[in-house]
């Protein structure tokens, strides 16, 4: 029997190689994730529909919920808080405030879901566990592939609203997929963590939908970043969803080039973490058929 580069046994079998060393870093991913790559669509595309599946609404309900949750906070922010977010926005109609608003929400949406997934990806899938010959680093890739999936639908129904209310968004919002880029790396790095602490503290599912909300409010979303004061702008520009939200709205309504030195600055941190994602992942995963 032979076996290929990265330690799985090629030819079906089903052999002891759960603790076979994989190659780590970037180009050694890259080369797993192409040989996988009908497997990640699958169960990517098999994951996206699972969701609804059943539902009367079917996918009806992947565009209403972000419509229902800016509806809630464009009323909330604009009605019951009016003159504190016009002093913010310096102005602005209630439109306006819902396109930008938007945005960040379905950053921080995709950034949430893919976080708050990841600590029950190992340990809700036991049987893929024991099939030593099952890509189990993939999974995080499948779970972010399925949340960007409904970031697409959502920028879908951001365009249309844009189309209706102000007409076509200027040329440099086809720079957005690189804002988003950094983020999702990102994502799949902490997804990379997550995923693994979640098989030994089963805490830790508890306690990320909770930070998930604190960065909600942490990070410039329902607010300008430069309406914040020191010591609290600091904290807000530590926040992982700053520098997406800021770059994605000045693409897409201001009509200005990504920031290159933030953004570079920004993807190169979130590559780190995505490395150290994927190193912690495969050196813990041979402890998880003994707990799972």
């Amino acid at each position: 029997m032979t076996r290929t580069d990265d330690g799985v046994p090629h030819g079906g079998a089903e052999v002891a190689t759960s603790r076979a060393r994989i190659p780590l870093g970037p180009v050694a991913f890259l080369r797993r994730l192409w040989r996988y790559r009908d497997l990640v669509w699958q169960m990517t595309e098999r994951d996206a529909r699972s969701r609804y599946r059943g539902s009367a609404g079917g996918l009806f309900w992947m565009a209403f919920h972000p419509v229902l949750m800016l509806a809630v906070y464009t009323l909330f922010f604009t009605e019951v808080f009016p003159a504190r977010w016009s002093t913010l926005a310096g102005g602005g109609s209630r439109a306006d405030f819902a396109l930008v608003l938007f945005v960040g929400l379905l950053l921080h949406g995709m950034l949430a879901e893919t976080l708050q997934r990841a600590p029950t990806l190992v340990v809700g899938n036991p049987n893929l566990v024991r099939k030593v010959v099952f890509p189990l680093d993939l999974l995080p890739v499948m779970s972010l592939g399925s949340t960007l999936f409904h970031l697409a639908i959502g920028l879908a129904i951001w365009l249309a609203f844009h189309l209706v209310l102000r007409g076509l968004p200027p040329a440099t919002a086809l720079w957005l997929p690189l804002c988003v880029l950094p983020l999702a790396l990102l994502a799949l790095g902490l997804s990379w963590m997550l995923a693994s602490l979640g098989v030994f503290l089963r805490d830790v599912a508890h306690v990320v939908p909770v930070l998930a909300t604190v960065l909600l409010f942490a990070s410039p979303i329902f607010y300008p970043l430069d309406a914040l004061r020191p010591p609290l702008a600091t904290l807000v520009v530590a926040s992982p969803l700053t520098v997406p939200v800021e770059q994605a709205r000045r693409v897409v309504f201001d009509a200005l080039p990504p920031d290159w030195g933030v953004l570079a600055a920004y993807a190169a941190a979130a590559l780190a973490v995505a490395m150290l994602g994927y190193a912690w992942f495969q050196g813990t995963r041979k402890g998880f058929a003994d707990v799972v």
